[in-house]
């Protein structure tokens, strides 16, 4: 085995989990707004991710510095469908705080 400590690299495990962490842009007015007046942008995650993942996870993924990490649970609601009740998935969101400087472009980002 290497002595050697590797720098900013997960084990392959974690890093693993973490791309699976995010599982997409929160794209709503609110979002937006939010985005735009407190430098934040919010994604979907998983259920069960930390705050320690979800900031990881960003920093790993589009190399930038996070400041801090929000997160909520929204609750499913009830919905009709036709004659039928039927309920929507709760929903894990977290709104992630870029240093200032720091900026995350989604369609850059995509073409890598």
């Amino acid at each position: 085995m290497s002595a050697t400590k590797q720098t900013n690299a997960a084990p392959n495990g974690r890093q693993d989990r973490l791309y699976a962490v995010l599982l997409g842009p929160v794209v709503s007015e609110k979002s937006t707004m939010i985005g735009e007046k407190h430098d934040q942008v919010a994604f979907r995650v998983m259920h069960n991710a930390t705050k320690d993942e979800i900031k990881a996870a960003i920093e790993l993924l589009f190399k930038v510095q996070v400041d801090r990490v929000s997160v909520l649970n929204q609750k499913g609601k009830q919905k009709r469908f036709g004659r039928f009740e039927g309920r929507r998935g709760n929903v894990r969101k977290a709104y992630v705080r870029l240093k200032p400087g720091q900026e995350i472009n989604f369609a850059q980002s995509e073409s890598k």
